[in-house]
């Protein structure tokens, strides 16, 4: 997925919420990119080359086996990743991986065009106010 860079080079190739101090990994720009979720925009070329969609679960890392595994157990994996989702604002940085994968079971079975239109008008909201941003 293309995301601009926002943490150093040297940082452990984990998810942002297992790192000790993530702050010191965050580049200066980057938090001001992360803050704004800037850092997602590249992923509309992911978009047009049909990898990903607005809206959906967000793009586990590769090393995420415990999110993948809860994503098959309930069914979620088959949705394609999306750039905001029904966990995104409902928690985002927040979450459990388990509480992550009930909102994107819950948005799997109310999937439509309306409440996709609810959850990208719902993002806009919560990146202005930086809602549910840890880092």
């Amino acid at each position: 997925m293309y995301k601009f860079r926002s943490m150093r080079k040297d940082t452990p190739n984990v998810a942002t919420h297992l790192l000790g101090d993530p702050g010191k990994y965050i580049l200066k720009v980057g938090g001001i990119l992360r803050k704004l979720s800037l850092d997602e925009l590249p992923n509309l070329i992911n978009i047009i080359k049909g990898e990903m969609v607005f809206v959906g679960p967000r793009p586990a890392l590769y090393n995420q086996d415990d999110l993948m595994a809860l994503r098959v157990t309930a069914g979620v994996e088959q949705l394609k990743p999306g750039i905001t989702g029904w966990a995104q604002i409902n928690g985002r940085d927040e979450l459990s991986n388990e509480e992550k994968v009930r909102y994107e079971k819950e948005y799997l079975d109310r999937k439509s065009l309306l409440f996709d239109l609810k959850i990208i008008v719902m993002t806009f909201t919560h990146v202005l106010a930086s809602k549910g941003v840890a880092h």
